[in-house]
């Protein structure tokens, strides 16, 4: 007879395993229900924790915007159960409003109050922000008179292309697709004299303000020198190979610069009529062009739709501005400060540039017209004249318009001869002179 102590029992590792199933088969749902509750909260508490991390310095508003809520400026916000308590600041973003999450909000709140309360002494990023966007916002213009409208004088018989002031501001000079050139006197706008020689429509008009000379160029290639004690042509100046559109006197040197239709921009002796430089590079008309005292001392614009800064002493671009999309019509030179501003056909397109490298300061935004004369006084008055006759008055410093016009064709004129052509400062810069399509010229005035 066996042993039964040697015996071998049965395995029940299957009948474990059926009874682990049926328990869990059981059981189950209830896990999977605790399991939910679980992870909700564990999801909760790290949203709260990440809320935390990202925008705990921007829960609680300064306290300057606090007190200018309280005090009613602007739209008021409904009052409920997130408004702060007396003394705290209102919130801006709310968690989730768990147990662990009102465990981690309290714990932050205390660790906020331990520091410097938010001041004008101490200020936050986000109050830094508020104050530069608020600066931003309240930059005006300065004060500006506006324009009037004084005097039409009519006389020339066809587009009025040109007009420069004398430097002793008594009379200014015009010039027409009539092929004269008269001068006129500033006071009363009577008609003090013509000059004709001319074959072709005079372009630009330049007086010295050191010899008593007036120089004038137009498309019949000529730029002529006249005397103005014997009001006769003295010197003529030979070299273009089309139409001279635009002249500069230099102010400190006996240097005239011509330019025009033949992309190029020529440089003469006044006395002995020698060509010094030819500046070539533009690829269009160069319709524009300033001369002032320090570098750059010449400066063009072309229908290229560029800008060039010249070195006069070697006669080479020094720089080459391509901002405009469009041809560029005209240059003005700021008279007290070192910079220019330019006018052409293109969207944004008036700009201003800052000497003596052209760089680019702002646009002045908003005459949608072809441009086809700007001038600036010493008093920071920019004027920008366009094809359709509409005129814009701008604050030079801060690029913002003051006023807008619209000029009337005279009796018997087109509706189309309203364009303005040419335009020009007198000395004192109380008093704006242009020239345009329906054949007269106007005279605006400060009101005061």
């Amino acid at each position: 007879m066996a042993d039964p102590t040697t015996q071998v029992l049965p395995s029940i590792d299957h009948l474990i395993r059926k009874s682990v199933k049926r328990t869990h088969t059981l059981f189950s749902a209830e896990e999977a229900f605790r399991g939910a509750d679980d992870s909700d909260r564990a999801s909760k508490l790290r949203l709260a924790a990440k809320i935390n991390a990202e925008y705990g310095n921007a829960k609680t508003l300064p306290a300057a915007l606090v007190a200018q809520q309280k005090g009613g400026v602007g739209p008021a916000r409904p009052a409920g159960p997130q408004a702060a308590a007396a003394g705290g600041g209102r919130k801006m973003i709310e968690g989730p409003q768990s147990a662990q999450a009102k465990q981690v909000e309290d714990l932050t709140s205390s660790a906020l109050t331990l520091n410097q309360p938010i001041s004008h002494a101490t200020p936050t990023l986000l109050s830094q922000s508020l104050i530069r966007r608020r600066e931003a916002r309240q930059v005006k213009p300065d004060y500006h008179a506006q324009w009037k409208l004084m005097r039409v004088i009519s006389g020339h018989l066809g587009w009025v292309r040109a007009v420069a002031v004398e430097p002793g501001n008594k009379w200014f000079a015009t010039g027409a697709g009539d092929r004269v050139i008269k001068i006129w006197d500033m006071a009363s706008g009577e008609l003090k004299l013509s000059l004709t020689g001319h074959i072709s429509t005079v372009r630009g008009l330049a007086v010295s303000s050191r010899h008593p000379y007036l120089f004038s160029c137009a498309e019949d290639k000529m730029v002529k020198c006249w005397d103005l004690e014997t009001n006769k042509v003295i010197r003529h100046y030979h070299g273009h190979l089309s139409g001279v559109y635009s002249l500069a006197l230099h102010p400190t040197l006996d240097v005239l610069v011509t330019a025009g239709r033949d992309a190029s921009a020529r440089v003469w002796d006044m006395r002995t009529k020698a060509q010094v430089h030819i500046l070539a590079g533009h690829t269009g008309t160069i319709s524009d062009v300033q001369c002032q005292e320090s570098d750059p001392q010449v400066i063009t614009g072309s229908m290229d739709s560029t800008i060039r800064l010249w070195d006069l002493a070697a006669g080479k671009t020094m720089t080459t501005l391509t901002h405009h999309h469009k041809s560029v019509r005209s240059l003005t030179i700021h008279p007290t400060e070192y910079s220019f501003a330019s006018g052409s056909s293109g969207g944004n397109n008036i700009k201003k540039w800052a000497c003596p490298q052209g760089t680019f300061v702002h646009n002045f935004s908003g005459h949608d017209a072809i441009i086809n004369t700007v001038r600036v006084n010493q008093d920071g008055v920019l004027f920008s004249g366009a094809d359709n006759g509409s005129i814009t008055m701008w604050d030079w410093r801060t690029g913002l318009p003051f006023q807008t016009m619209q000029d009337v064709p005279q009796p018997g004129s087109l509706d189309a001869e309203a364009g303005i052509f040419c335009s020009t400062f007198d000395q004192t810069g109380s008093r704006l002179i242009t020239g345009g399509a329906d054949k007269t010229i106007k005279v605006y005035a400060e009101v005061a």
